[in-house]
């Protein structure tokens, strides 16, 4: 767990934006030139000779032409005949309506799984103790990372993930916010207030799939037991700390253990022990490379459960994080106070979003002296930290149309933290997030593996096979995937907004999606 939890904004969700796929090769066409060859008259010898030359070069030419046509011919028909052959056991693989798919034992609807370690940066699993994160991985996808929202904060991006939302839409701003339109605060973790309904916009995934009479399963994944809606998930085990790995996962086997007509379709699980490790000692220390490995035991042997109940190819299981970690055992300390003054902290009512400082000023001071001010000492202090209004903030953090944004943001580098003379270095963590999300030491992972694995890989080995060079740039076989290989396949990064819609396709329901801000056709090209 870290210093705090996400919320939502005002409802204003953009529309999804149209996904561009790549253009389909056009066909080609090969024409054969007829030569003359037939003469009235005889031919003057010195003609004959004069003219051998050319008939000889056409015929070539025709012969050639001909050849290449004829192994043109045999190797599309082998093309479309691999490519047909991919694509049947794709389609073997993906469920198809509200199909029944039996276990040899029991009937299976489209079940999706999906798993959050908190804290997990992307990376994180190339060090060597998650080998059998890994192995999953092998036998089903990874992303080379997952590119969390601003602010890179536990509660905005586990929202952003349930709803397909960024902070601005689905309300969730920071950890802790203060709301001046209800003259409260959220705090993640005062639990009676902030699990409200009205703090959380959008709609959830489980949510989408309750409203079809779909069962779902939610355990301590954050956010509230209800939505504004009035909707709950058919389970709900709510969040507890210090719970063990091993009861999560009985209760996960638990659920998918139930009887068809009570098994949940969607199951939610949520773990916070590696964010906690990494604030506590560090992102690089001996508790983290620990806890790594707790949670890569805790993978294996769901997956071996999901192995031994031979649900392998029904169950698809996502493991995804909410944002990374850096190092801030040793930062160089930002001193607000030598910028406003102890009128300008006197006059702060309420303090939003660490690491980051969004700042409410008390009703009647000079806000806009106090934001030149701060802007001054940014430019004067080049790469330490950034200052905004929601009309300044950058376009890419999709964090400005939320009346609950305070006025004032002031933003740290990487490397840096924001305090005051009077707090110094005072509860600081050794390890910390919620920095821009551009940074590397911020991505989120994403492995998954099941039925949709299977058909990503399947599909792409029948792109593989589409004429390569031909076609240029009319085709492009790897469009998503940053690397692949026989035993490895690494989808490019992309942004946590897009869960929603891939879960949605997952259980085949994307007609009744929700709208998001997640890109529309996203993962057609996987399919």
């Amino acid at each position: 767990m870290e210093k705090g939890y996400a919320t939502t904004s005002r409802n204003r969700t953009p529309p999804p934006r149209d996904y561009e796929d790549a253009l389909a090769p056009e066909e080609t066409k090969g024409l054969l030139s007829e030569s003359d060859s037939h003469f009235a008259d005889a031919p003057n010898p010195e003609d004959v000779f004069a003219r051998q030359p050319k008939r000889s070069w056409k015929r070539s030419l025709g012969l050639g032409s001909l050849l290449a046509l004829v192994l043109l011919g045999v190797y599309s028909g082998a093309v479309v005949y691999r490519r047909s052959e991919a694509l049947t056991r794709a389609k073997a693989l993906h469920f198809e309506g509200d199909e029944l798919r039996s276990n040899g034992t029991h009937e299976f609807k489209r079940t999706v799984l999906v798993v959050s370690i908190d804290g997990l940066r992307a990376d994180y699993l190339d060090r060597g103790f998650t080998p059998h994160l890994l192995d999953i991985a092998k036998q089903g996808l990874r992303a080379k990372y997952m590119k969390p929202i601003f602010p890179t904060l536990t509660f905005p991006n586990h929202w952003a993930l349930m709803t397909g939302l960024y902070a601005e839409s689905h309300g969730i701003v920071a950890n802790n916010f203060w709301d001046a339109a209800t003259d409260s605060e959220f705090h993640y973790n005062q639990i009676a207030s902030c699990w409200k309904a009205h703090w959380w916009y959008g709609e959830p995934m489980w949510e989408t799939v309750g409203k079809l009479g779909r069962i779902n399963a939610n355990l301590m994944w954050p956010g509230p037991p209800k939505t504004t809606s009035g909707a709950s998930p058919t389970y709900f085990e709510p969040w507890r700390d210090h719970v063990p790995l091993q009861e999560k996962l009985d209760q996960l086997l638990t659920w998918i253990d139930l009887p068809l007509e009570e098994r949940p379709q969607l199951l939610l699980a949520y773990e916070p022990s590696l964010d906690q490790a990494g604030h506590a000692t560090g992102p690089y220390s001996a508790r983290v490379n620990r806890t790594l490995q707790e949670v890569d035991t805790f993978a294996k042997n769901l997956h071996t459960g999901l192995v031994q109940r031979n649900l392998t190819s029904i169950v698809d299981v996502i493991f995804v994080s909410d944002h990374g970690m850096t190092d801030t055992s040793h930062p160089e300390l930002v001193y607000m106070d030598d910028f406003l003054g102890a009128e300008g902290l006197a006059d702060i009512s309420h303090e939003d979003g660490w690491p980051s400082m969004g700042l409410h000023f008390k009703k009647g001071s000079n806000m806009t002296h106090y934001y030149n001010r701060l802007l001054r000492a940014a430019e004067e202090n080049e790469g330490k930290f950034d200052v905004y209004t929601p009309d300044t903030m950058p376009e890419r953090y999709h964090f400005s149309k939320s009346a609950r944004i305070a006025p004032v943001y002031v933003v740290p580098k990487m490397g840096y933290v924001l305090t005051t003379r009077a707090e110094g270095d005072v509860g600081l963590t050794k390890g910390n997030h919620g920095y821009d999300n551009i940074y590397s030491e911020m991505h989120a992972m994403f492995v998954a593996h099941g039925p949709f694995s299977a058909v990503a890989k399947a599909v792409h080995q029948s792109k593989r096979s589409i004429l390569p060079s031909a076609l240029g740039s009319l085709w492009n076989k790897n469009a998503g995937w940053h690397s692949t290989s026989d035993d490895t396949y690494v989808m490019d990064g992309f942004e946590n907004v897009q869960v929603y819609g891939l879960v949605m396709k997952l259980l085949g329901i994307e007609e009744h999606a929700a709208s998001t801000n997640g890109t529309r056709g996203f993962w057609d090209k996987y399919f």
